[in-house]
């Protein structure tokens, strides 16, 4: 049995703020104690035959026969390492790691083998062809967790059991096509809690990072933005943008004063408005714009999430800006584009 959904979306809604809020609640019993628990064995797919997917599970060393050496090396708050590949616009991936070992891939290049799905396939296709629930179960060591989608997310970045993995689709909606894929491990799936969790048990959660280490996080996760924002403005035809310093730092002090007074906005109340803050951050520019997102997973969470935000992507995707800062403090994400000033 199929389940699809897919209906369009209030854009109006999506445009005025774009942050994630924590649904994670206790359960008084397993629910694996209750009529309606199975672990999703009777209707998940099995593990492809081929492709990225297989890596998961994989030491280093077998990655590294198939990708060879990363371009870099980003930190994560969630206990793995980012092993980043951007041989080319069309072979975006990052691979997880944790302990030796693939925890977790994010794929967004169109020539990467993401079995058995494909970038740029229609959404249609995925929802005849693939099961999709609204609930995704699992017992770890005595430990039930239950995932609840709801519309949204089965319209915008459902989730398949392939086997012992699990594989998070990122859909496009202006397009109705695949953008991207994440495939991860139960444990990671647990620990990034991606939709509505409830459990019983323990819940598993990645170590407190330290001051210096959210550090070394914030400044790869603003790499992987820059990065990922490329891509997509590749994909769509439009001119790549160049890293400006001075606006990554603009944008970092917006994320940083977001997350310290509580308060998601474009127009800071101790700082200003962006123009006012690009100014002061001596940024020489004829236009600008931002995108700004808040408790989402990560940065190519937080991208995905602009894309299919009509406000958002059309500042994403805009071409007449030349340059971008991307500045992240914790879980809050800002992008500052501007077009350079004619020399």
């Amino acid at each position: 049995m199929t389940v699809g959904f897919y209906i369009s979306l209030n854009d109006q809604a999506q445009d005025k703020v774009l942050i994630k809020e924590d649904h994670t609640k206790v359960m008084d019993q397993p629910w694996s104690n209750k009529p309606d628990f199975k672990q999703n064995k009777t209707t998940a797919v099995e593990l492809p035959k081929e492709g990225l997917a297989l890596l998961i599970g994989k030491n280093i060393a077998s990655v590294k026969k198939v990708l060879g050496t990363p371009q870099r090396i980003d930190d994560t708050h969630y206990g793995y390492q980012w092993y980043v590949y951007k041989q080319d616009d069309k072979r975006y991936l990052q691979v997880g790691v944790e302990k030796n070992h693939v925890v977790t891939l994010f794929a967004l290049g169109e020539n990467l083998d993401v079995a058995p799905f494909e970038i740029g396939q229609p959404v249609e296709e995925i929802f005849n062809t693939q099961y999709i629930d609204t609930n995704i179960n699992i017992e770890i060591n005595n430990n039930s967790y239950r995932f609840e989608l709801n519309d949204t997310d089965l319209n915008l970045r459902p989730i398949v059991q392939l086997g012992n993995i699990y594989a998070q689709l990122y859909i496009d909606k202006f397009t109705g096509v695949l953008s991207s894929v994440r495939f991860l491990n139960a444990e990671t799936l647990i620990k990034q809690r991606p939709y509505e969790l409830v459990y019983s048990g323990q819940l598993m959660e990645a170590a407190a990072p330290s001051v210096e280490k959210w550090q070394l996080i914030e400044a790869g996760t603003a790499k992987e933005i820059f990065d990922i924002t490329n891509v997509l403005r590749f994909r769509y035809q439009i001119n790549p943008l160049t890293w400006d310093q001075n606006t990554a730092d603009a944008a970092f002090l917006h994320s940083k004063d977001m997350a310290e007074n509580n308060d998601f906005s474009h127009t800071s109340k101790k700082f200003g408005s962006l123009s006012d803050r690009l100014n002061k951050a001596k940024v020489v520019y004829q236009a600008a714009g931002e995108n700004i997102a808040a408790k989402y997973t990560d940065g190519p969470e937080a991208v995905e999430g602009w894309l299919n935000s009509k406000s958002h992507r059309d500042t994403l995707l805009n071409n007449e800006f030349t340059h971008m800062g991307v500045g992240v403090y914790q879980e809050f994400y800002t992008q500052n584009f501007i077009q350079k000033t004619a020399e």
